[in-house]
């Protein structure tokens, strides 16, 4: 595999046929470790938010924006911000509707 420091944090293959064509534009990027959705929520959002600000890179990445994912990811993970979902140890699984 071929990753980035920075984009969409990569899924499981098995989620693959369940991607709308939008939520498909999140692999016109090479996956990273950390990305926007991981700045605005990591595990306390949605799939659908997650996958909106996958997108939002895609269109709008920059060495700038990589800069603040840097900066807002150092920030997220010292404050221990987003781990899990509400009433969930960790995200529920990615159906496809969710």
């Amino acid at each position: 595999g071929d990753m980035a420091l920075i984009g969409p944090r990569p899924l499981r293959v098995h989620y693959l046929p369940l991607y709308s064509a939008e939520q498909a534009r999140r692999h016109n990027v090479r996956p990273g470790i950390t990305g926007w959705a991981q700045c605005h929520g990591r595990n306390g959002i949605s799939w659908t938010e997650r996958f909106k600000l996958d997108v939002w890179y895609v269109d709008n990445c920059s060495f700038l924006t990589d800069i603040k994912i840097i900066i807002s990811t150092i920030k997220t993970v010292l404050n221990r911000d987003g781990i899990t979902q509400e009433g969930n140890a960790t995200m529920e699984p990615f159906n496809g509707y969710n």
